[in-house]
């Protein structure tokens, strides 16, 4: 039996509409570069089919593996009023550091630091789980340990 993958709502529309380009605009538009490259000769010398068929195959990898995240997406409801779960976005104070962050709490698939989304499976994310404003929380990470004060969940 395969994971869930936990998503965000928009999360899943996002997947849903990456899966529709690949499947309408992406395959016609690779379908019409093996055409074109068929054209230019002996297909054993021709780098612009090889190059088509190489973007193609990994094109029908991920639309595989974008159907495999739908089918198996768990689409998650927001938790206990104050309480850190999934969908939550927290503000932290890193004692460590001496500095103010906030975090959104998502699953794998949406995980991205650069806009402060961490998953519920990272070393922080976890350690937040069913944790409250004023909570002191300590997280091993790979600098060592950090001290996170929760000032407030939404």
């Amino acid at each position: 039996m395969a994971e869930e993958v936990f998503l965000t709502k928009e999360g899943l529309e996002e997947l849903e509409k990456r899966l529709e380009y690949l499947k309408v605009e992406k395959r016609a538009e690779i379908t019409e570069r093996i055409k074109v490259a068929r054209g230019f000769g002996d297909l054993s010398e021709n780098a612009e089919y090889d190059a088509a068929k190489n973007e193609q195959a990994m094109i029908e990898g991920e639309i595989l593996e974008i159907e495999e995240k739908i089918k198996h997406a768990k689409v998650f409801k927001a938790g206990k009023k104050g309480t850190v779960s999934l969908g939550s976005k927290v503000e932290l104070f890193d004692r460590t550091y001496n500095e103010l962050c906030v975090y959104e709490i998502v699953g794998t698939t949406e995980a991205d630091l650069e806009n402060n989304r961490i998953s519920n499976e990272s070393p922080i994310g976890n350690a937040l789980l069913g944790r409250k404003a004023g909570d002191v929380v300590e997280v091993a990470v790979p600098e060592g340990k950090a001290v996170l004060e929760i000032r407030s969940v939404d």
